[in-house]
């Protein structure tokens, strides 16, 4: 697990310094606390054969496989072909094999000089062969090219900016911000699509001219010219005709190699354990697979509804883990402004908060840790698919009965300030009854909707927006699925937009923050593959998720815990902003400067800030988002 940043130039005046490419490596020291190294070569004219373009590369290490021996830039044997890669590759010793076999010479134990020679046979084919997280860069000299590329589900990140004979990249913004001339203006589409789903969905970021790789995509830079491909497509349509215990079987055997896969490490390794379904099954089998009681870890608050150590502790007692339970009293504006710094645009996802104090302390103990990440896209575990079922279910009701069920009678009810109160939840359910699924989908899930967003924006912003709503990347992205049942479609359509880019981005971000690797077995792509084709009827049964889940791995998860409800990761925000968080963000949303900007209405900000304190409406994640984005414009614009 590393950082990775570089440049690939054909105009020499275009040239990355040594000096400017050793900042921008600096700048990703966190992500690579135990070594760095850069390689640079500037433009060689080759007889014959035009210029060959200059490059840069760095890379930040944090020592996982071959602890003596994996420095990187790295290069084949001739030094024709250069690598710097973030991630691990968990089939590397199947790939050294078969590459030493056809007389490739390896000089480290690195799961990365795989990688290496591995192009050298194959191109880019040679992505398909690889099974782990990971983003990459590979110089190829011969070719005059540089080859940019990110894991299938996006669980490393990867940033670029493709200027006029210049090519920039690295695994965090920040580190392209330190080269001179990047400027710093906001990409006003991303900043509605911020406000809309609390991140920056790829290929945008917030700043103008800097994007994302894609999960599953290269990206190959030559002559100039920088081409986009897709090396993993599958088939989100293919649902299998596999009986259930089948299915069940060949879950239990791919989870379980999944989970096998991540255990190899040269340092100390554990395990997130929420006390949930999918972290109990990932140590349960982490337990299982080996010799020694494994660690693992759980955070807890002093508020009992974000609080889930007593599961986890049941957990650790069933498979007899070393566990550490970490309680804490989080700090709101201390933290709050850290997680600004680290995730580089802004990022409105409050779970990141107690993200960054179990990555923080679990730290302390090991340098890798394994989490239940992508069990609820997978196996429809979120409470909001119950809610895509139910719509489903309404749209076959007659027109008259579901005229009455979508009536104003309904909006008419008393409801609890509490965004998660039980009528606050019917009336948002009902008021969108009569949408497509997609955009009903669209409006539960939304922090601002298209009409909160109209109240929000001042009159100048409002005609700076361009004409694009931001469903339509949910659009793209659905389409993928169109084929499947609703609950499916949606949660297809989750796996490849939240679960990278607010998922994936949460727990890399806030573990790399402290130098922790997170390993997702659940993220393996052939659990992925499986996954998809498992019918709803196998993983969805009275209303709710994981059926299949549950009863395949029975035998490693507590009564209990198999019949709790589901509880998120998060912190109370809505007391926060009626305590520690309210002059604060009152002072910072209110304060001349920030209304100077001029992005958004005085009036309407004060009036969520007054709505909120006063008990009449939940609007702490709203504030939590303006309140990001604000400190976001200090640190990084300002």
């Amino acid at each position: 697990m590393c950082g990775i940043t570089g440049a690939i130039w054909t105009d020499p005046s275009r040239a990355v310094a040594s000096d400017v490419l050793r900042r921008m490596t600096d700048m990703l020291a966190h992500r690579g606390p135990d070594d760095q190294g850069q390689y640079r070569s500037d433009c060689q004219l080759r007889p014959g054969r035009g210029a060959l373009p200059g490059v840069a590369l760095g890379h930040r290490r944090l020592a996982v496989i071959g602890l003596t021996s994996g420095r990187q830039p790295i290069a084949n044997e001739d030094e024709t072909v250069w690598l710097v890669a973030n991630g691990e590759i968990y089939n590397y010793r199947d790939l050294r094999r078969r590459l030493e076999g056809s007389g490739h010479q390896f000089r480290t134990d690195s799961d990365n000089e795989v990688i290496v020679h591995l192009y050298e046979d194959e191109g880019t084919e040679m992505l398909r062969h690889l099974d782990g997280m990971f983003a990459l860069a590979i110089w190829d000299a011969k070719q005059g090219q540089l080859l940019l590329a990110r894991d299938r589900l996006g669980q490393k990140p990867l940033v670029y900016r493709h200027e006029s004979d210049r090519l920039l990249f690295a695994s965090e913004l920040k580190s392209l911000l330190e080269v001179p001339g990047v400027p710093r203006e906001i990409d006003r589409r991303a900043l509605d699509e911020y406000l809309t789903y609390q991140y920056v969905p790829y290929p945008r970021t917030i700043l103008q001219g800097i994007a994302k790789v894609p999960p599953a995509h290269y990206l190959l830079y030559r002559d100039g010219n920088l081409a986009m491909g897709r090396y993993w497509d599958p088939d989100f349509n293919v649902e299998s005709g596999q009986s259930y215990s089948e299915l069940a079987d060949e879950l239990r055997e791919t989870l379980t190699e999944a989970v096998r896969a991540r255990l190899q490490s040269d340092v100390p390794l554990g395990a997130f354990l929420s006390g949930g379904v999918d972290s109990t099954i990932v140590v349960g089998l982490m337990q299982r697979l080996s010799q020694q009681p494994a660690r693992t870890f759980s955070i807890g608050f002093p508020v009992a509804e974000y609080d889930e150590t007593s599961y986890a502790r049941l957990a650790a007692e069933r498979f007899g883990t070393v566990h550490e339970e970490f309680r804490v009293e989080p700090r709101a504006v201390d933290v709050l402004e850290k997680l600004v710094w680290h995730y580089d645009e802004p990022f409105a996802d409050s779970s990141a908060v107690p993200t960054w104090y179990v990555s923080q302390l679990t730290r302390h103990h090991v340098t890798v840790a394994l989490t239940g990440d992508g069990g609820d896209e997978l196996f429809v575990g979120y409470p909001r698919y119950r809610a895509v079922e139910l719509a489903d279910r309404f749209d076959r009701l007659p027109v008259t009965l579901r005229r009455l069920l979508a009536s104003r009678f309904w909006q008419k009810l008393p409801a609890s300030p509490r965004q998660k109160s039980v009528v606050r939840r019917w009336k948002r359910f009902v008021e969108v009854l009569g949408q497509s699924p997609l955009r009903r989908y669209m409006d539960w899930i939304s922090i601002f909707n298209e009409t909160q967003r109209a109240e929000l924006y001042s009159d100048h912003s409002l005609e700076q927006l361009p004409g694009v709503d931001p469903i339509e990347w949910l659009w793209a992205s659905a389409a993928r699925s169109a084929g499947r049942d609703p609950v499916t479609m949606i949660s297809l359509t989750d796996l490849v937009t939240y679960l990278p880019c607010d998922l994936m981005t949460k727990v890399d971000i806030a573990s790399m923050a402290h130098g922790l690797e997170c390993r997702q077995p659940f993220l393996d792509h052939r659990v992925v593959e499986l996954a998809m084709r498992i019918p709803l009827k196998y993983k969805l049964r009275r209303g709710r998720g994981k059926r299949i889940l549950l009863d395949t791995f029975a035998d490693l998860i507590p009564r209990t815990i198999r019949r709790r409800p589901k509880m998120g990761f998060g912190v109370p925000l809505d007391a926060w902003f009626r305590g520690p968080l309210a002059g604060y963000a009152q002072e910072i949303l209110l304060d001349p400067n920030t209304s100077q900007r001029g992005y958004f209405r005085s009036e309407t900000v004060r009036r969520l800030i007054e709505d909120h304190r006063a008990g009449r409406f939940d609007h702490s994640y709203r504030l939590w988002a303006l309140l990001v984005f604000e400190l976001w414009q200090r640190q990084w614009i300002d």
